[in-house]
């Protein structure tokens, strides 16, 4: 009785050691062996040799489980398991700084923050997807011009690879933040590059024009008497911003 379990043992041993598993890189290069462990941050791979080789979870693209040896893997109908990312939170803080540009006014700077949450893992692309909030200062003709935008902000990488350009874009309402003026829309085109640190860590060196519209209060004398009315106007910001993805 003993003999037939241990045979079946050892073909089911066979059976195991026979599987193989190939791990596509997002470079498009592969690795032949089997995944020892696999999480959010890490894939480790034993090959044939024993030697285990650990890769960045973000520069793994898919795994494709061999159910055969790989000499007959020709012959077999291979299997392609995607890997799906667990969605989680995003988190970016944008750092900016630039010109301020207004028709009626002398040009002026600009300063910002924007803190964007949102989800960065799109299937297997690194789309960001996300709202957030910002401070954002404008300087010109010796008034300051406080805004809080209220976003919804978008990040499309150029390319699928570690490190990539990008093209972002930004819509919302900028509240003012003084009873001086009032605020509108606000609109953001974003041009950058993302380095990737670690799987969990990006920085972005970002070139950007911004838009906002405001009605400021504007006092106009008619017979000695004065008037305050508000007018429309619109402010552009070109210039650069630093991100850190979180």
């Amino acid at each position: 009785m003993k003999r037939p379990v241990y045979i079946a043992f050892l073909l089911c041993l066979c059976v195991l050691c026979a599987r193989a598993e190939t791990i596509v890189l997002r470079t498009g290069a592969r690795v032949k062996g089997t995944v020892v462990l696999m999480n959010d941050d890490v894939v480790i791979v034993r090959n044939a040799e024993g030697a285990r080789f650990q890769y960045p979870r973000a520069d793994v693209q898919e795994v494709i489980k061999d159910e055969v040896p790989e000499e007959q893997e020709t012959e077999a109908k291979v299997e392609e398991v995607e890997i799906k990312t667990r969605k989680k939170v995003t988190v970016v803080l944008e750092l900016s700084g630039g010109a301020a540009v207004n028709p009626n006014e002398a040009a002026g700077g600009a300063v910002g923050a924007d803190l964007i949450v949102g989800n960065h893992h799109i299937g297997n692309r690194h789309i960001l997807i996300g709202g957030g909030l910002g401070y954002h200062g404008l300087f010109i003709g010796g008034k300051v011009y406080n805004f809080l935008p209220i976003q919804v902000a978008l990040r499309v990488p150029f390319m699928e690879a570690k490190h990539a350009p990008f093209f972002g874009a930004s819509l919302g309402y900028g509240v003012a933040l003084s009873k001086d003026y009032l605020g509108g829309i606000y609109a953001g085109i974003d041009f950058g590059y993302r380095y990737q640190i670690s799987p969990k860590t990006a920085l972005a060196v970002v070139a950007f024009a911004q838009f906002q519209q405001a009605k400021i209060n504007t006092t106009v004398s008619v017979e000695g008497v004065e008037f305050v009315n508000k007018v429309g106007r619109n402010f552009l910001t070109p210039g650069v911003k630093v991100a850190l993805y979180f």
